[in-house]
Parts: structure tokens; C-alpha cells; sequence
């Protein structure tokens, strides 16, 4: 009962956290465009990270794929982090390193759902090609 609250917590956080940067890629927004400019791969780097939290976000929140949602986010945000610590930095545009907190808070939901969704893991290593 404690792992399901605890489990759901975190998946409505981090649905919360990349639907909230969803919006500000998909429409656009100067901070994106600056920061995906910065990696030198505006515009479509902006709109595919999109496109991967929106599924990142569907799956997280479905009890039978939160797993996967979680590896796909855990992926994402290390990448997003990486590129706080070596080429954007941790403040972006005056934000006081709300945006690299922010991914540093979604990583560890992730990586803290793997875990309780560790049972899991085996069955993604079995694929049956």
C-alpha cells in the first residue's frame, strides 16, 4: 500500500514536471529556442525531446508500462542534465537552476520507480525476436 502511494507520487511529479516543459517546446518558447540553439539543434531537438516526454509522460502513468516510462525519462534526463553541466550551464537565462533542478528531481522520481518496478526488469530482458 506504502509503494503504491509512493509509486503514484512520483508518477504524477515527474507527468508534471514534462508537461509543464511540454508546453514551452511545443509553443516555442524563447528559453527552448535558446536552449536547444545552444546544443545546436533547434528546431528539432526541441520538438523530439517533446515528443519523447509526451511518451514518457503516457507511459509513466499507466501502471503496466510506468517501467518503461521510467527508463525512457531516467534516459532523458541524464542527457538533459549533461547538457546543464557542459554546455548550457546550471542557470539558464536567469532561472536560478530551476530548470536543472527540476531535472535532477524528475531523474530521481525515475530512477526511484525503476527500483520499485524492479520485478519488471527481467521481462525486458527476455524480448522474444
Amino acid at each position: 500500500m506504502k509503494t503504491t502511494i509512493l509509486s503514484w507520487i512520483l508518477r504524477i511529479a515527474v507527468a508534471v514536471i514534462l508537461s509543464q516543459t511540454l508546453y514551452f517546446k511545443f509553443t516555442g518558447a524563447e528559453e527552448s529556442i535558446y536552449i536547444f540553439t545552444a546544443l545546436g539543434v533547434e528546431p528539432y531537438g526541441r520538438i523530439g525531446t517533446g515528443i519523447l516526454e509526451l511518451i514518457t509522460v503516457i507511459l509513466i502513468l499507466m501502471p503496466r508500462t510506468t517501467i518503461y516510462g521510467a527508463l525512457l525519462g531516467s534516459g532523458i534526463m541524464v542527457g538533459a542534465i549533461l547538457s546543464h553541466l557542459f554546455v548550457l550551464g546550471i542557470e539558464v537565462e536567469d532561472d536560478g537552476g530551476t530548470l536543472f533542478a527540476l531535472a535532477n528531481i524528475t531523474l530521481f522520481s525515475c530512477l526511484t520507480l525503476i527500483f520499485l518496478n524492479r520485478d519488471k526488469l527481467p521481462n525486458l530482458l527476455k524480448l522474444k525476436l
